[in-house]
């Protein structure tokens, strides 16, 4: 057996992994990275965040091809297959293992492909590597394991029929009716993704409204949008068994409904991937959903053994877990530029997207803040016409009396990026984050982030007799 020594050993080469394994890199620390799959980036890389996005951009594009009048002259509307379409997100996937594996490479960070395995808090056991176990004995342990769907013992996800979140992706052919469990972002991308390819899909949803975490105005917009597309949304409701058949999947629901599909699709919740290392023996305990604890460093109770990304639960964002793992690794190595990561943009990629950040019309009024609202809805705008996506809206929640920036909600075509301009804003100190920075700042034109100017002059025009 080989042993190698290591000043950080990263368990798990998705964002998180990799941010801190990159960090601690250019930190001038010797870094080993496990990784359980044949090859890096994680489950975000290979089941998540890379293949969902790019067959929601596949689907987007036939959409506005079967629906724009101008491709009438080239032929009549085309629907593609599933296993079509994920094709072209194998490709992605492919492009980005590549680019990941360079960075390693580049910055001299060893890869080991196999599953971690703690000996005690400073010793890692490779299993399962092409040439047998190998040890690392490592100074600081940084658990970036990620998570995978839960799938509750009482469904039988061997059966052909039935699916979870990683599994779709192996999906051989384009059914007809789709049952999706759990109306969360992954299953509302997926039912977004679904119903373009025109598949008919009931979205069971356990809350009484979608997405309850979003602004109220937002998630009925989200809800209007895809009942559009014929998805019949069930609020309220549980499973009581989900039963599959030759022919199919039947769910029978607690409230005496009854479903049949061809295919059924698990998308409520997830576990962290820490039940399968050993964690016992490096002294850490994870909770009931696989999560571990960590303090404000994303140190666990263990003090040489820190955690990030999905294991430790919110926000479960990648963007989030890449900025986690470079903290971790800031505060390991010393270097005083440590960030807690607590305020993160919201990019959930149904068709039409969706991002927020700050609070919300609900939470304002609960807290009994004085705001005011400023909207745009991209009809109005000149850029969403030429472009033919006049669906969504960007609204602004402002102080009434500071006009300091509360929170922006943005709903439409490239909701995600459009607000990280008004992220920009309110990320600014005192009296610089104000919405009369919109209306005193020429953007350029047209453009979507002339909604800005819009919606900034409406909100300010709603306070002016006050």
């Amino acid at each position: 057996m080989a042993v190698y020594d290591y000043d950080v050993v990263v368990i798990g080469s998705g964002p998180a992994g990799e941010g801190a394994a990159m960090n601690a890199a250019k930190n001038g620390r010797r870094v080993a990275i496990v990784e359980e799959q044949d090859s890096v980036g994680g489950n975000c890389t290979h089941k998540g965040t890379i293949p969902s996005k790019a067959l929601r951009h596949s689907v987007k594009q036939i959409i506005e091809f079967n629906t724009n009048p101008m491709f009438r002259d080239i032929g009549e509307p085309r629907w593609f297959s599933f296993s079509k379409v994920l094709k072209r997100a194998e490709k992605v996937m492919s492009n980005q293992v590549m680019l990941r594996t360079n960075f390693y490479a580049r910055n001299r960070v060893d890869v080991f492909f196999g599953r971690a395995e703690f000996e005690n808090n400073t010793t890692i056991i490779v299993k399962e590597t092409p040439k047998g176990d190998e040890t690392l004995r490592t100074k600081s342990v940084v658990i970036a394991s990620g998570s995978r769907p839960y799938c509750p013992p009482d469904i039988d996800f061997t059966h052909p029929r039935i699916y979870n979140s990683d599994t779709i992706l192996k999906l051989s052919h384009t059914p007809r009716t789709l049952i999706i469990y759990g109306a969360g972002v992954i299953g509302s991308e997926y039912c977004s993704i679904f119903s373009g390819l025109g598949v008919k899909v009931d979205l069971i949803d356990t809350q009484d409204r979608l997405l309850s975490f979003l602004d109220g105005e937002i998630s009925d917009a989200l809800s209007y949008h895809l009942r559009n597309t014929a998805v019949k949304i069930r609020h309220n409701e549980e499973y009581e068994s989900v039963v599959g058949d030759e022919h199919g999947v039947i769910l029978n629901l607690k409230s005496g409904k009854r479903i049949r599909a061809d295919a059924f699709l698990w998308c409520n919740g997830r576990t962290g991937n820490t039940d399968n290392m050993n964690l016992q023996a490096s002294g850490l305990k994870a909770n009931s959903r696989g999560q571990l604890t960590v303090d404000q460093h994303y140190k666990t109770e263990v003090d040489n053994i820190y955690a990030v990304g999905d294991v430790i639960g919110w926000p479960s964002l990648a963007s989030a877990a890449l900025d986690q793992g470079r903290s971790a690794a800031a505060d390991l190595v010393g270097t005083g530029n440590f960030r807690y990561i607590n305020e993160v943009p919201t990019g959930i990629y149904t068709i039409p997207e969706i991002s927020s950040l700050g609070k919300t019309e609900e939470e304002l009024t609960a807290e009994k803040i004085p705001y005011e609202v400023g909207q745009a809805f991209f009809k109005d705008t000149a850029r969403a016409q030429i472009s033919s996506q006049p669906v969504g809206m960007l609204k602004i929640l402002f102080h009434r009396e500071t006009l300091a920036i509360l929170g922006i909600h943005c709903f439409g075509d490239q909701a995600s990026e459009i607000v990280h301009i008004g992220q920009a804003i309110m990320r600014q100190e005192g009296g610089a984050n104000t919405i009369e920075y919109f209306v005193n700042t020429t953007f350029n034109y047209p453009t979507m982030a002339e909604a800005y100017r819009v919606a900034a002059i409406a909100g300010l025009n709603r306070i002016a007799n006050l």
